[in-house]
């Protein structure tokens, strides 16, 4: 009997329902689907998902594996970690072009389950670090202020469409400006609770303010973006980040005959994209470096949107560049490395 080294149970999530597959990796690295199981996504579920897989477990361990799927995936994984399992949440973009590269013509909850099962006995992967509580209740506000805001732009809108009539309703105009009024309220409130929770963490308030010394960049953006992305807990690089918030440039072209215009994916984290979009035209009317990468690729395709996606992409970079080093932004970085370049030359002279 063939040497079992690897017990891998994949796990596509969905809002009311995990559907499992059980896989195992032998030592001649041949990979085995044996068993599929579909659970209920809450409490229950979770204790009966570990008991079945617990079942199936061999000696060498067992690792669950899972998509980082908007927040529905959370709660099993804090169930797993805290019961001491194995756990690795995967970036979204990361599974589907793994599957691309399978032979799998049909797309179900059961085949997506087998292709995170496949990915986790082909892959060295890391455990999953819980994300610290702050994270967390960050999110949800930071989440909860963005729908506020929607809500009182349509409401100004209306209040605008109202007061522009030949005869307004001085009532309904009334009623419209008092739900302005108390959305503002509820907004106040959100961002002093913020506050409250930022001051609470030093760690935070260090990194925000590190974070907010990026031109264009404000506390609001950088708590989005911190919330986001759990504290860049499954980012490992720049490239992944922009595929995380669907800022990657996609291009479609097969020979001679087909051709599609370069566009971003838009699969990924809305929320951050949002967040990055006010920010981005701020750097570049008011920092030279981000008015020359604008005007750079304006000159180059002539598409302004383009360009400013550009620049949002160069500022979501430079928060995470900025995060991980803990050094805030210099201005006078490039001046100083054009000095410093121009000085070696005349020495060479």
């Amino acid at each position: 009997m063939k040497k079992i080294l690897k017990n891998v149970v994949g796990i596509d999530v969905a809002q009311n329902e995990l559907v499992v597959c059980a896989g195992r990796l032998y030592e001649d690295l041949s990979c085995e689907l044996f068993a599929h199981k579909t659970f209920t996504n809450n409490t229950k579920g979770f204790v009966s998902l570990l008991e079945w897989a617990t079942k199936k477990e061999t000696g060498v361990g067992i690792r669950f594996v899972m998509e980082a799927t908007g927040v529905y995936h959370e709660s099993l994984a804090y169930f797993l970690a805290d019961q001491q399992m194995d756990v690795s949440v995967i970036l979204p973009n990361k599974i589907s072009n793994y599957f691309r590269t399978l032979a799998v013509k049909t797309i179900t909850d059961k085949t997506a389950s087998e292709a995170i099962t496949q990915f986790g006995l082909e892959r060295n992967l890391d455990n999953w670090p819980a994300p610290k509580g702050i994270y967390r209740k960050l999110r949800q506000l930071t989440r909860e202020r963005d729908q506020l805001v929607e809500s009182r732009t349509a409401v100004k809108n209306q209040l605008h469409a109202e007061t522009a009539e030949a005869h307004p309703n001085k009532t309904s105009v009334a009623r419209t400006k008092k739900r302005i009024a108390f959305l503002d309220k509820q907004e106040a409130e959100i961002k002093e609770e913020l506050n409250e929770l930022v001051n609470s963490d030093e760690e935070m308030k260090k990194l925000l303010i590190i974070i907010s010394s990026i031109p264009g960049i404000g506390l609001l953006t950088a708590l989005t973006v911190l919330a986001e992305t759990n504290g860049f807990d499954l980012i490992r690089n720049k490239k992944q980040l922009t595929s995380y918030a669907g800022l990657d440039v996609r291009e479609k072209q097969s020979g001679t005959s087909v051709k599609g215009k370069p566009k971003i994916s838009k699969k990924g984290n809305r929320y951050i994209r949002k967040a990055m979009h006010f920010p981005a035209l701020t750097a570049i009317r008011h920092d030279e470096r981000f008015k020359a990468i604008y005007a750079r690729m304006v000159a180059k395709h002539g598409i302004k949107m383009k360009a400013a996606v550009a620049v949002q992409r160069k500022l979501l970079e430079m928060i995470f560049t900025i995060y991980k080093s803990r050094t805030a932004y210099d201005k006078e970085y490039f001046k100083k490395l054009e000095s410093s370049l121009s000085h070696s030359l005349n020495r060479l002279a």
